[in-house]
């Protein structure tokens, strides 16, 4: 066992020195793509890592410590309703509005508190997949035909790909059933409304603070106004979220108030809205730490951390590795990785099983921002990529990337991580085939 521990060792140092060895830094290509590496972790740290990932590890702090585990065996467990379960995880996403790695934590969390393997693959899987603000964008830019697939796609998917994981370990998913009959009712902490509420509060803080510019000149219309009032709105929840930490938290309202005058400050004096976010986290943080009257609340921070230690050097790798190999591409930057972006395009022409597969796997491996698949696809379409091919990758891309992928082996085991994907592939590929044929 040391002998194989030590030659794995040197397997690494010999990788990474004839990497560095025959490093091409003269070649244009290497250069961009490093070039592309460095752009995707820095966008990703400026325009993700705040506004998505912090707030989303406090709301997997929420289900950790104040949803209590009989509450999710209700709906998510292996003895609840498989129609109730399979109902909720599968149209999840409409309220959740996340990305493939925003429902990281979500996922984990749920995973941790006894959910049943199948409702817990359907929520992870819909969660960035039925994003009610991408299937709309999809509808309006690529065509209703293809906002109806995506979402009619994106639930069956959740719901055959749960239920066929489920299939799979149902040994496991059966011992888990049994040791779940024996669970104590344990009575609720506080009322659920008061728990729901909370969560909400934070989920629409979350949603508001990510909503996207229409693409386009759109100056007009719901989606802009929205748009143009998002800090309106997210400051309103906000408030709300100081209710709640008053009411529903009974934190005390000295330290509160401090902390909503800091947030406050830091959004005059400052035009980004990162500062107040950073500065309403910390002093929530805070408040939640030094509290001596409910150890719950000290636990919710402790638990977020917990999570963000777990989740984030893999997002971090996955980042980078992507970035490297695929490119980054947001914005107005199109910069090309080591595998180019026309070679991509050149394969994913007509609607034959390879175009789609190719599709599909390419999708699985790079990262998607929420919203930012469909202006991608828009550009591929128009270098000739065909509907089918599209469809795969809108199917398979939103709710897998490469960091996803790292973080979910840690949640649940390879095995299992590669079945997934496997699935999610292979049935991308076949709604692909079925809808270039149409």
């Amino acid at each position: 066992m040391e002998l194989k521990k030590e030659l794995k060792i040197l397997g690494w140092i010999i990788a990474i020195f004839l990497f560095a060895f025959f490093m091409p830094l003269d070649s244009a290509r290497f250069q961009e793509a490093i070039m592309a590496t460095f752009d995707l972790t820095k966008w990703y740290a400026q325009e993700h890592v705040i506004l998505c990932l912090l707030p989303a590890f406090f709301i997997a702090g929420v289900i950790a410590v104040f949803v209590s585990q009989g509450a999710v065996m209700k709906y998510f467990g292996a003895n609840a309703k498989k129609w109730l379960s399979y109902t909720v995880a599968s149209v999840s996403g409409t309220i959740l509005a996340v990305c493939s790695c925003t429902i990281l934590p979500l996922f984990s969390s749920i995973h941790k508190r006894g959910a049943g393997l199948g409702p817990a693959i359907a929520f992870l899987y819909s969660g960035p997949a039925i994003n009610i603000l991408a299937i709309i964008l999809t509808a309006r830019i690529l065509g209703i035909e293809m906002g109806i697939a995506r979402i009619i796609g994106a639930v069956v998917f959740a719901v055959v790909i749960g239920s066929i994981m489920s299939l799979i370990y149902n040994k496991e998913e059966k011992a888990k059933r049994e040791e779940q009959m024996n669970f104590p009712n344990v009575p609720e902490e506080r009322p659920m409304w008061q728990t729901a509420f909370h969560f909400f509060t934070l989920v629409l803080i979350l949603v508001f603070a990510n909503w996207g510019k229409p693409a386009g000149d759109v100056t007009s219309g719901t989606w802009y106004w929205l748009w143009a009032h998002k800090w309106h709105f997210t400051s309103f929840f906000s408030l709300l979220l100081v209710f709640s930490l008053l009411y529903i938290l009974k934190l005390k309202w000295q330290y509160v108030l401090l902390g909503v005058i800091a947030t406050a400050a830091s959004a005059f004096l400052t035009s980004s809205p990162l500062v107040p976010m950073v500065v309403g986290i910390a002093a929530l943080s805070i408040i939640t730490l030094t509290d001596k009257k409910n150890e719950e609340n000290r636990e919710w921070t402790i638990s977020t951390w917990d999570f963000a230690k777990q989740i984030m050097p893999l997002l971090a790798i996955g980042v980078v590795i992507a970035g490297f190999l695929l490119g980054s591409t947001h914005g107005d930057t199109a910069m090309a990785g080591i595998i180019p972006n026309n070679w991509i395009a050149s394969l994913v022409g007509g609607n034959s099983l390879f175009s789609n597969f190719f599709a599909s796997i390419v999708g699985a491996f790079m990262y998607f921002a929420t919203l930012t698949e469909v202006p991608i696809l828009q550009g591929l379409m128009a270098a000739g990529m065909g509907k089918g091919p599209a469809l795969a990758l809108l199917l398979a891309g939103p709710s897998l990337s490469l960091p996803n992928m790292l973080v979910i082996r840690g949640v649940m085991g390879t095995q299992k991580t590669l079945v997934y994907v496997g699935l999610v592939v292979i049935m991308a590929t076949v709604s692909g085939l079925i809808f270039g044929a149409l």
